[in-house]
């Protein structure tokens, strides 16, 4: 009965030995003083999702959805004209529409960093100062017409093999894909 009662304090003692030093490692990164001050003039923007219809000779191919976030000067924010939400979409109209940027015969060159710098630089122009910080892609997909009138009729939409994302030279990075689709594109070059 002793041996019993040794074991189990020994066990407590054990794990609250092991929970007091993974909260002692476990402690959140030290910022800079200059980082936890850029953080705290900063705001999230909660993004809402985009419509964007993307125009190919004089006609309507397909459709850009995107739900974008945004970490903003407080600042800035207060000093806007409108709401943040609506000039971002807005922008997004001005960049996308009948654009050369997003080429839908070739969605495999879609360049996220060239895109997610596009747009804070083109919200940062229309707003006059450099209010946004940074660009957080929360969804990014396009939907050809063919596609849209297949969810409207009740069929699945027939993906095809994913298009993976490239950086600016043009180097696909294998390691970052999912591995269904490595599998499903074969060899990534």
């Amino acid at each position: 009965m002793l041996k019993l009662l040794f074991t189990g304090v020994w066990v407590c003692a054990v794990t609250l030995g092991s929970v007091y030093f993974s909260m002692q490692y476990a402690s959140a990164p030290v910022l800079s003083d200059a980082e936890a001050e850029r953080r705290a003039s900063e705001e999230y923007v909660p993004g809402e999702i985009v419509t964007v219809p993307v125009i190919k000779d004089g006609a309507v191919q397909g459709y850009f959805l995107a739900k974008l976030s945004f970490s903003a000067k407080r600042e800035g924010i207060a000093k806007l004209h409108a709401p943040l939400r609506q000039l971002v979409t807005d922008e997004l109209y001005d960049l996308l529409v009948g654009s050369k940027f997003i080429d839908v015969a070739d969605t495999g060159s879609f360049d996220l960093p060239h895109f997610k710098l596009l747009v804070k630089d083109g919200l940062n122009g229309k707003l006059g100062r450099e209010v946004i910080t940074e660009v957080l892609v929360e969804q990014l997909e396009y939907l050809s017409k063919l596609d849209v009138e297949r969810a409207s009729s009740g069929q699945a939409i027939a993906y095809d093999k994913p298009a993976p994302v490239v950086d600016r030279n043009g180097n696909v990075a294998a390691d970052k894909l999912p591995e269904a689709a490595v599998k499903a594109s074969g060899s990534v070059h």
